[in-house]
């Protein structure tokens, strides 16, 4: 530990001291001669900080854009990962942001340069984020395509040959295929039917590999939200079945927009069964010289699951801006799906004989039992009137079923919070009317430390906000203001939509018009786009999910453009929220669209030489409440259109 230590400790000094006082060194000193400004905000934070790693506690750091609060706490992180020979993990808020901070540009890169540390620096991304080598094999044998083709080709030697490996190399990583766009990649990726435990590939398995690579980070491991709660969710599950838990034992965890945590942990638990997924499996189980009565049982199974899609596609009702839709349990559903349930119960007898014959394999066998104990367990939650929120997507020519439970502050605060280390909650946006109760309260937090600073940009010389209004549903107008806008920055912009209707009729419309590169969320892998985004001084950014956590300093972003004003969605999980409030409007919608609104206004300003113009288009005469509300939420007054 001592060796790689950038400070000496000895056995009579106390770490957390010595640490402090560098930590001084470094915002009074180093980084000011390196060039850096020296923010009171920020060092206000990093002594908050130490109180969290010291004690081991839970503290909500609400700090606004450009204190610099990543700095700090990768700071902290890495000294205390150190300190306890354990990595740390910070958790981002989504899969699109992960990257942001091992970019070249980024903060960890900074770091290393200005003090000359070495940081040791890996991530976590999830299963679907890797290349599964089955699935390339059927899309290659199904259809002839020279970008599969180019995929497999490229792949590392290692792959093809037999025997131990003598030598591997990491491959497989989305990043890896940066022009493939999402619904391309969704073919060869790793999705539910996958079964890596019994996989004879899983040894030269891309995934296997990263994982092993990525477990045995000596600094940081970064991984999203969705990430860090599956492994919470998974971990002794995993531990039973003979496997390693997702991440290794760390010793702090950072959530990093951390206001979005308590959804990740609603999803990470939730059930999804999928018709295409079940007739599938089912349809590759017949395949097997199974007895006739397993056969039979088979067939009728796939009759009534095609019954009970039928039925719930009938009773369900569309919501706009959300791929959630609305399930009436009429008897009809409800009918259809005990029926389905009573044959997959009955399935699962059979199996059990099927699997004293040796006829089916040991890999499609295990496969099919575990998913038929989750769909069984998922079909008997949507009979009851749980406490959980349920809805039904269509797309792709899939059709599901999720059941989310409603609250997960109890099971949150026996499976996380209850591991006596540092959880930092660091966010722009953590508390309302200045109490972080309500996070708190919805995270199962008892005992926690907080503190707020305010950002330190005089905002009022960096920044003009614009509220344009244009009439109800007149897209054609608000297209010509973005084209206007776009002209008028000669680029440099970010459209921030609210759902994928708004980003394929933004994609119609502007595509060929602009004399700009201009990239749209979704047609490559992610951190390409932003990475493109950033060195193209003239590019367009369009995209769904990076309102926050997106850091684009410098001439590239002068122009941020918001369609619509982010309200959430009226679908089952805002449902369920807004039926548990007196005030609905007032309690759930508002105060979502306010922080969301705040989260892509910040986008904006990343330092202090940035500067340029926010529009967010507003449809006319809005509630005086909510123009007022905008007006109160942005950082400075908004100018005539």
């Amino acid at each position: 530990m001592q060796n790689r230590m950038p400070f000496d400790v000895s056995k009579t000094e106390s770490f957390y001291d010595k640490l402090g006082e560098w930590i001084g060194d470094i915002f009074y000193d180093i980084l000011p001669e390196a060039g850096f400004e020296l923010r009171d905000e920020q060092i206000y934070m990093a002594f908050q900080l130490e109180k969290a790693f010291k004690d081991k506690k839970v503290m909500f750091a609400e700090a606004g854009v450009g204190t610099g609060k990543t700095i700090v706490y990768l700071l902290y992180s890495i000294m205390y990962a150190r300190y306890t020979n354990r990595p740390a993990v910070i958790a981002c808020a989504d899969e699109t942001l992960i990257e942001q901070l091992v970019k070249k540009e980024g903060d960890i890169a900074k770091l290393e340069n200005v003090l000359g540390l070495n940081i040791d620096v890996r991530l976590a991304k999830s299963r679907g984020q890797y290349l599964c080598l089955k699935k390339l094999d059927q899309v290659r044998n199904n259809e002839i395509s020279d970008e599969i083709s180019d995929i497999y080709q490229k792949l590392p030697d290692f792959i093809h040959m037999g025997g131990s490996m003598q030598s591997f190399e990491r491959y497989g990583d989305r990043r890896d295929f940066p022009n493939l766009s999402d619904e391309k990649w969704s073919n060869i990726n790793w999705d539910t039917l996958q079964d890596c435990f019994s996989c004879e590939k899983r040894h030269r398995c891309g995934l296997t590999l990263h994982r092993e690579y990525y477990r045995h980070s000596t600094d940081l491991i970064i991984c999203s939200h969705d990430f860090y709660m599956e492994h919470i969710w998974t971990k002794e599950s995993r531990k039973r079945e003979g496997q390693l838990p997702l991440l290794p034992e760390h010793s702090s965890v950072v959530f990093d927009e951390g206001h979005l945590l308590e959804y990740a942990a609603q999803k990470a638990l939730s059930y999804r069964f999928t018709d295409y997924t079940l007739d599938t499996l089912l349809t590759r189980l017949m395949e097997n010289e199974v007895r006739e009565k397993t056969l039979y049982t088979i067939e009728e199974a796939l009759l009534d699951n095609e019954s009970f899609f039928d039925a719930i596609s009938k009773y369900t009702e569309h919501t706009k801006g959300s791929e959630k839709q609305i399930i009436t349990k009429h008897p009809l559903v409800l009918k259809t799906c005990r029926k389905l349930l009573s044959t997959l119960q009955s399935l699962e007898e059979e199996l059990v004989f099927e699997s004293e014959l040796y006829v089916i394999s040991e890999y499609d066998l295990k496969i099919v039992e575990e998913y038929l104990e989750q769909i069984t367990y998922s079909l008997s939650l949507f009979l009851q009137e749980l406490n959980g929120i349920t809805w039904f997507e269509e797309g792709g020519g899939e059709r599901t079923l999720v059941i989310m439970p409603k609250m997960v502050e109890e099971v949150m605060r026996e499976e996380v919070f209850s591991q006596k280390k540092p959880f930092i909650f660091s966010s722009a946006t953590l508390s309302n009317q200045k109490s972080f109760d309500y996070i708190a309260n919805s995270l199962g937090v008892k005992d926690y430390l907080s503190f707020s600073v305010a950002s330190p940009f005089v905002y009022d010389e960096k920044m003009e906000v614009y509220l344009p209004g244009f009439p109800k549903g007149s897209m054609e107008d608000k297209i010509n203001y973005l084209i206007k806008m776009i002209y008028h920055s000669e680029g440099r912009a970010l459209i921030l939509l609210n759902n994928k209707e708004e980003l394929s009729h933004i994609k119609k419309q502007l595509s060929g018009v602009i004399p700009y590169p201009i990239y749209f969320e979704g047609d490559e892998e992610i951190s390409t786009l932003v990475s493109k985004f950033q060195n193209e001084e003239h590019a367009i950014l369009c995209s769904i999910h990076l309102w926050e956590g997106l850091d684009i300093p410098g001439r590239s972003l002068e122009n941020v453009l918001i369609f619509s004003l982010p309200f959430p969605p009226n679908d089952p999980v805002f449902t369920a929220k807004r039926n548990g409030v007196d005030n609905p409007f007032f309690e759930v919608d508002l105060p979502y669209m306010l922080l969301r609104l705040r989260q892509g206004v910040g986008r904006l300003i990343r330092s202090e030489k940035d500067q340029g113009t926010v529009h967010i288009m507003i449809e006319e005469d809005p509630d005086f409440n909510v123009l007022q509300s905008v007006i109160d939420a942005i950082p400075t007054k908004p100018k005539e259109a």
